[in-house]
Parts: structure tokens; sequence; C-alpha cells
């Protein structure tokens, strides 16, 4: 099979002819017809992920395509091995595609959203009228956030990189949209979800209404600022973090109740994954300077 390979650090892939997968017992063979490109790909070959894999390697977390009977899925691969024309996945992983999604939806969805539901219904409380402030608001995250917030009837502002970004936002339900610096110093809010880190989460608890929360869920502009129990205590202000990949080893059923219920908002057109650019596998490069940039709106996808 033809699959992108990643030599080595910061190394350009090579696309190349390489054995099938051979499922092992408990497995599937899934052909894949597309593959998420997430920005946690980007930290890897860039050597800043914190649990890296051994180089050289295929890249690639998410997935969808079709079983050998036909049967269309989505699935996690387990922590690589997407960017490829075949992939053994966990049957437990196996997710239905539903019916009128296309592949490029289906590797934009697993991720993305479980990784907005999860905190924005576990770990934080929306009670009627809560706003949420949404950063990296037109990434895959980003939009995924925005789509869950206002199915769970919360006001949502999004704050984006560009203007060029703002009317997407805005376009999938946040009723303000504005460019990080140009954020108003009044604005307060009750939940600040968070895929940026660096500077931006460190002002974020200025942003808080009192008993709010900041939810970090990315550093993809650095690492997280140390926080002082005594400012949250002081701001009456809560901090919390989420990592879907640890959440899925230590507490499966928790992912999997989350999963059927966005599942159910997906099926009844409350929210639906933004594609933001298909590519063909020849050009992963060019998928990972998309993402790597920050110009793309919504998730980019590689079409094996």
């Amino acid at each position: 099979m033809r699959a992108a390979v990643l030599p080595a650090v910061d190394a350009p892939f090579e696309l190349l002819d390489v054995p099938d997968p051979v499922p092992a017992s408990g497995e599937a063979l899934v052909r894949v017809r597309a593959a998420g490109v997430n920005f946690a790909d980007v930290l890897i070959r860039r050597g800043r992920y914190p649990q890296m894999p051994e180089l050289p390697a295929v890249l690639g977390s998410e997935i969808s395509g079709e079983l050998e009977d036909g049967t269309r899925v989505m699935a996690f691969t387990g922590g690589g091995g997407g960017y490829a024309e075949l992939a053994a996945v966990e049957e437990a992983t196996l997710v239905p595609l539903p019916g009128g999604a296309s592949f490029a939806e289906g590797a934009s969805f697993l991720l993305t959203f479980l990784t907005a539901y999860i905190p924005l219904t576990r770990q934080v409380r929306l009670r009627p009228g809560a706003t949420v402030l949404v950063y990296a608001a037109a990434g895959g995250v980003g939009t995924a956030a925005v789509q869950v917030a206002r199915a769970l009837g919360a006001r949502v502002v999004a704050a984006a990189g560009s203007a060029e970004k703002l009317g997407a936002c805005r376009e999938l339900g946040a009723e303000e949209a504005y460019v990080y610096d140009e954020l108003p110093e009044e604005l307060r809010v009750n939940v600040v979800l968070d895929p940026v880190g660096g500077e931006l989460f460190a002002s974020s608890f200025a942003r808080l209404r009192p008993l709010g929360t900041v939810i970090a869920i990315g550093s993809a502009a650095g690492a997280w600022p140390e926080v002082d129990p005594a400012r949250l205590v002081g701001r009456n202000a809560g901090l919390q973090g989420f990592y879907l990949g640890r959440l899925m080893r230590l507490d499966p059923a928790a992912v999997g109740e989350a999963l059927g219920k966005v599942l159910d908002l997906w099926r009844d057109g409350a929210v639906r994954p933004l594609v933001g650019a298909e590519l063909p596998l020849a050009e992963v490069e060019r998928a990972h300077e998309l993402v790597e940039s920050r110009r793309s709106v919504g998730k980019v996808v590689l079409l094996p």
C-alpha cells in the first residue's frame, strides 16, 4: 500500500510503498478514504509532542473508510497509521458513518467533536444564558466547539487569528466574533475553551465572570504559563484540563457515552463537521502547511 512516512523530525514526508497492515485479533482492516490532519501531527513532525512515536512513522490518528464488506466507518487508529491506503484498527473504535455524510466529514468528526463536547458537558455546567468564549474558533476543534456550545444553549463568542475567519465563525452560530487583539476589554464570559495556550491562556482568567472556568485543551502557541492557585481563589475561578487520548484509555465508558450523544446531534442536524480542505495523500506537505500556518478554516483532510 501507499503511505506518507515521516522519516525524522522536521524531515519531508516520503510517499512510499510499505507492507499492508495485518490485523491482529480484535482488529479490523479499513480501506482509508479520508484521514484527518490534526495539530498533534504537526507537533510530532516538529518533535514537540509529549508522547513522541518512534520514527520513521506513519502519522494520522483518525480516519474514515470502508470495511471489507463495504460498511462505512469512522475510527481512531490508536496513535498513527492514518496517512495510508489501509489501516488496522481496534474493532471497539469503529463507529458507523452517518448516512449522507462524506468520508471527509467522517475523518473530521471524532477527535474534534469529542474534544468539544466532553468538557462542555462534564467539566462545566452551561446554565441558560451562559457565554462561552472559544479560541481558535475557525480551527477543527474550534468549529466543533462553536456548534456544540450553541446546541447546548450557550451564547458563543468566537476568537480567531485573522479577520478573514470571522465570517465562518458567525455562520456556525457565534453571536460575536473577534480577532484576538480586538477582544473587548469589558468582555466577561462563563467559560473559555482554549486550544491555543501561551500568553492567550494567561489572559483568559481576567475575562471570567465569578465562578467561571477556563478549559485548557491544547497549547498550539506554546506552553501554558504556571497558574498560582491564589489567583483562582481570589477570582472565584476554575481551571480544567482535557486530553481525549488519556480519557479514552482510563474511562472509555465516559467517551462512549459522549460519542452517542454527539452523534445524535449530528444526525439531528444540530452540528456538522466543517471540512476546510481535501487534499490527495501526495500533497501531505501542503496539508501540514495549512494546519501549521493556521490558514485553514475547519479540518484539513487527506484522501489516500
